[in-house]
């Protein structure tokens, strides 16, 4: 699989996930831009040398790639992030998008900043990111965007207490994923998402996981973001060198919005009654 000619721009990726990713597309010869703000792991503060090692690192195998230090959180952070991508490389064809931060918190205890803030790099970001890169991703043979979602928003059985804000963040971007999906249909840009689980300083691990490796999600994500992907709308989960990709899919039968092809009620009572029933399976 080759990615030579084609430019990626990652977000996140000065460290765990995102790194892994950046190294196997600049490996495989992609030109790469590293962004990262280089924030703690409740998504605060920002030390600027994290990308740029990042990126050295890989410069120093050879490859090519740059370092990218800002505040995604704002449009105009975003719009100098393609314009960086732009300046170094003249094109851009992938755009990954890994930032994020794990936080958690009480309903009871929910503020303003702290919902703002997964708000931000959820929504926000990929937003604005996805908006100034457009043009440029219309121009490129085969445009694709991966956008990241969680096991731990999809399904409720995963779900854990204080994670409201990260939830609804990740579930977010299932939303910007499906609409984005049609959205580039014309111009062939593909938009899909991938569902990590990796063992990274999120999880509180900073040695080498024995198992949950982020390598092990790498080869997925790269999949997403090759010419060999031909398929939109799909999240691909990835977890300890496993994958499935599923998708939202409509029941048999419906005609939307007028007929579900499924369980009449015109009462509450009903709905009572007919609860089983209703209940999808």
């Amino acid at each position: 699989m080759s990615f030579t000619g084609k430019t990626a721009v990652v977000t996140g990726a000065g460290r765990g996930l995102g790194f892994s990713y950046a190294h196997a597309l600049a490996t495989q010869g992609a030109n790469v831009v590293i962004s990262d703000i280089g924030a703690d792991k409740l998504g605060a503060g920002g030390d600027g040398s994290i990308a740029m090692e990042a990126a050295k690192t890989l410069r120093d195998k050879g490859f090519n790639v740059v370092g990218h230090h800002g505040d995604l959180s704002s449009e105009q952070g975003c719009e100098q992030l393609v314009a960086t991508a732009i300046e170094a490389f003249g094109q851009l064809d992938i755009l990954i998008h890994n930032a994020g931060w794990v936080g958690y918190q009480a309903i009871e205890e929910a503020d303003a900043t702290f919902i703002g803030r997964a708000v931000d790099i959820n929504i926000y970001t990929p937003v604005w990111l996805c908006k100034h890169a457009w043009k440029h991703l219309k121009q490129s043979a085969a445009a694709r965007v991966v956008l990241t979602s969680s096991d731990r928003a999809m399904y409720q059985q995963y779900a854990q207490p204080g994670l409201v804000a990260y939830a609804a963040g990740k579930m977010a971007q299932l939303g910007i994923m499906n609409a984005l999906s049609m959205e580039g249909t014309e111009a062939g840009i593909l938009v899909n998402a991938v569902s990590p689980v990796a063992k990274t300083r999120m999880w509180g691990v900073t040695g080498e996981p024995e198992n949950l490796k982020p390598e092990w999600v790498t080869p997925g994500v790269v999949f997403l973001a090759s010419q060999h992907c031909q398929d939109s709308g799909y999240v691909l989960r990835a977890s300890n060198g496993q994958f499935t990709a599923t998708r939202f899919v409509e029941n048999p039968g419906v005609d939307y919005p007028v007929d579900l092809a499924r369980v009449k009620a015109t009462s509450a009572e009903q709905v009572a009654q007919l609860w089983d029933q209703i209940k999808e399976r």
